[in-house]
């Protein structure tokens, strides 16, 4: 690993894994989605299929022969080898879930047949990209529709744009239109899938500059309930784009490719500081400060950790788009408001794809090892087991809330030692912010920052230790964090009881309206997806 890059929060998940069983927050990382244990397919262009109207009761064994007979894909079931391994998440915890098939479709035709069959024979269905979903929602106790070889990518220099399979994950995204000169903005975790971090927002470390991942969205194609393969843009199924944008994935049909608005890539500068535990109430009070009045060119966030038995971590980082001259200005105005020096501090530029692997946690590794471990050749990256919940900041927090925020890591810490998490504060405002709450799905555009708490562990890991973390955050939830807030889609949480007003605010209607347009029966339901207008 280059030892002249950041620590950033994956680093720190490693390293406590290392020590068998500290986690330092791997799920801190933002959002989203794995699998890239299939080679690239590219998708089909026809844009219509044929639906089957009639119930034909629950699939029977010979049906489910039919459907892998009639895939250009691949139908993985029970009885087969490799169903252990295809039916899992990325999210450990979720080892239990056993759907009755998952069907790795290598074409818009292959998944439209998926609904159509599930339709007919009155059996659920979730869709998988990557399978981050922090709910297990990308799994379901009947038919995945896996779409990770809908992975190609392909560049147009001539207008900046890229069109996107659906299941290209993060990382071989950031290669390819890097290839090109060009950025998309997105997520920093490289094994998430674009399809779900796309359709819940996108929020990421060169949002401030260029917007959220939807924001940049310009059109898609989708598989809607009646099995049909339609495009959305502007022109053409408007209210479903706008929907698409924001909505949330798996609500109103299965994306099977995208194409995005891109950038030229400026010089990019990161750095890290790090403070004694001590204080980390003094760095969050001047972070939020310093980031409410940040150009939007500057990106950054704020974590106060707990390591397990490594201690503490108060540290802010992020992502500059000009050069180490031009942020050492910035960053001297937030260590004069700290009013300490930084016990680490680390201020360097980095080629496109090399930020982008520094954020993702795997810097040094090449883009084939930047994959998970046993999903793709030459993958080394591990799963991990996480819980989360996610809040936001709408203006800066009292020296109250700050010292609450501080005793939260460290209850942590108290009631589970050897776990690692905590909470990461992600700036928003810049371009995100500019954007009306209507004129997408993602109603969150007042926002100074987004709050995710997660705690980790692993296989060592005490049963009692896991749920003092599941108690830690439902307490969070109920004393520390602004209800009123919302929270962020992509952070789905099973947990949260108000969880749709959360999501979308004044948004729900308009959603549920393109809901019932789309999905009238309602065939894309799960435990937080949006229902159908009456």
């Amino acid at each position: 690993m280059d030892p002249t890059a950041p620590i950033n929060r994956r680093t720190l998940l490693r390293r406590g894994l290392q020590v068998g069983g500290v986690v330092a927050g791997a799920a801190l990382v933002a959002v989203a989605l794995e699998d890239s244990r299939h080679h690239t397919v590219t998708s089909s262009t026809t844009t219509s299929t044929t639906s089957t109207s009639t119930t034909l009761g629950p699939a029977t064994p010979s049906d489910w022969t039919a459907l892998a007979a009639s895939l250009t894909g691949a139908l993985i079931l029970p009885s087969d080898g490799t169903y252990a391994a295809d039916a899992l998440l990325y999210n450990e915890k979720f080892v239990n879930l056993h759907p009755q098939a998952i069907a790795y479709c290598a074409n818009a035709e292959d998944v439209a047949r998926c609904v159509d069959f599930a339709t007919a024979h009155e059996t659920g269905l979730a869709a998988r990209s990557g399978g981050h979903s922090y709910g297990g929602y990308s799994s379901c106790p009947g038919l995945v529709i896996d779409v990770s070889r809908l992975s190609s990518i392909v560049v147009d220099e001539r207008t900046n744009t890229a069109t996107v399979g659906s299941g290209a994950k993060l990382i071989d995204v950031y290669n390819a239109v890097g290839s090109h000169g060009l950025l998309l903005a997105s997520g920093s975790c490289p094994t998430v899938g674009i399809a779900g971090i796309t359709l819940g927002g996108g929020i990421g470390v060169l949002g401030r500059r260029y917007g959220l991942t939807s924001d940049n969205l310009r059109s898609l194609r989708l598989v809607t309930s009646d099995a049909h393969v339609v495009t959305a843009s502007a022109e053409d199924h408007a209210d479903l784009l706008w929907a698409s944008r924001g909505g949330g994935g798996g609500n109103f049909g299965v994306a099977t490719s995208f194409t995005f608005a891109l950038h030229p890539v400026p010089e990019l500068t990161l750095f890290t500081l790090q403070y004694p535990w001590p204080a980390a109430a003094a760095l969050l009070e001047a972070w939020q400060h310093w980031t409410l009045t940040a150009p939007d060119e500057l990106w950054s966030n704020c974590q106060l950790l707990t390591q397990g038995t490594y201690g503490y971590l108060a540290q802010t980082s992020g992502v500059f788009c000009g050069t180490p001259s031009a942020l050492a200005g910035l960053l001297a105005g937030l260590e004069r408001a700290v009013g300490s020096a930084p016990t680490y501090r680390f201020v360097g530029a980095k080629a496109y794809i090399d930020a982008m692997a520094i954020e993702a946690g795997c810097a040094g590794l090449t883009i084939a090892a930047c994959h998970l471990a046993g999903e793709s050749p030459g993958g080394t990256l591990s799963r991990s087991a996480y819980s989360a919940k996610s809040s936001y900041v709408d203006q800066p927090m009292d020296s109250a809330h700050v010292t609450a925020i501080v005793d939260a890591v460290q209850h942590l810490h108290t009631s589970a030692p050897t776990v690692g998490g905590g909470l990461a504060f992600d700036a928003y405002g810049g371009v995100i912010n500019r954007v009306a709450p209507d004129a997408t799905a993602f109603v969150h555009r007042d926002k100074l920052a987004g709050i995710q708490a997660t705690y980790s562990w692993s296989s060592a890991t005490p049963a009692s230790e896991i749920d003092a973390g599941a108690q830690w955050l439902t307490w969070l939830g109920a004393t520390v964090f602004d209800p009123r807030t919302g929270a962020y889609q992509n952070y789905i949480d099973p947990t949260l009881a108000n969880w749709a007003t959360a999501y979308y605010g004044t948004n729900l209607e308009r959603l549920a309206l393109v809901k019932k347009t789309y999905d009238p029966e309602n065939h894309f339901a799960f435990a937080q997806s949006i229902a159908p207008a009456p």
